[in-house]
């Protein structure tokens, strides 16, 4: 048996036209809204709660939570023990995953992958730039808990001091150093560290 039940009778429009269904949960809960149960995981812990809305072929697994006025869409991904809330949105191929939080009015798209302890609640606490160096990657910055600032690319997520150890290891004076180099300064003039004014 299925943890949930979409509600015909209850149901919104995205501004693409899909039609989205109410969520009833086995005991009764109302939930937020999904286009098909493709979008939330039944055999998981995962939940969509208050008015958020997950469609297109967005998923959320694991003990992920999307709440409140948040929306999920495109190819996005919302898993592990992360939560999305308030008005964010995530969306393209995002990835939001681990402790995550992404809220208040934050928005997450394209190839960017929040996860850590990441904590994005302003659009300027994270930014993703690509393609970047010799793998043409995608290089996500996030104001996080425990590091300050993370940076994510490829398999490297850590702190901006061993990003550069890092890419000065891999890249040193090349072409792709550099224009790691030139993205690790444009995210310190737009990415703020966890605990400053912001």
């Amino acid at each position: 048996m299925p943890a949930y039940t979409l509600v015909d009778s209850d149901t919104v429009t995205t501004p693409s036209g899909a039609t989205l269904y109410r969520i009833r949960y086995v005991d009764g809960t109302r939930g937020g809204y999904l286009q098909s149960t493709a979008n939330l995981d039944p055999g998981s812990n995962a939940q969509v709660s208050g008015n958020a809305r997950v469609y297109g072929n967005a998923r959320v697994y694991g003990n992920a939570w999307v709440y409140g006025n948040a929306w999920v869409y495109g190819n996005a991904r919302v898993y592990g023990d992360a939560r999305v809330y308030g008005n964010a949105r995530v969306y393209g191929n995002a990835q939001v995953y681990g402790n995550a939080q992404v809220s208040g009015d934050a928005r997450v798209y394209g190839n960017a992958r929040v996860y850590g302890n990441a904590q994005v609640s302003k659009p300027s606490h994270s930014l993703a730039l690509g393609p970047l160096g010799s793998r043409n990657a995608t290089l996500t910055v996030c104001r996080d808990s425990k590091l300050g600032v993370s940076y994510v690319t490829g398999c490297f997520f850590g702190s901006r001091d061993a990003f550069i150890a890092a890419i000065g290891a891999t890249h040193g004076n090349t072409h792709h150093g550099n224009a790691y180099a030139a993205a690790i300064m444009l995210a310190d003039h737009v990415v703020p560290a966890f605990g400053s004014e912001d």
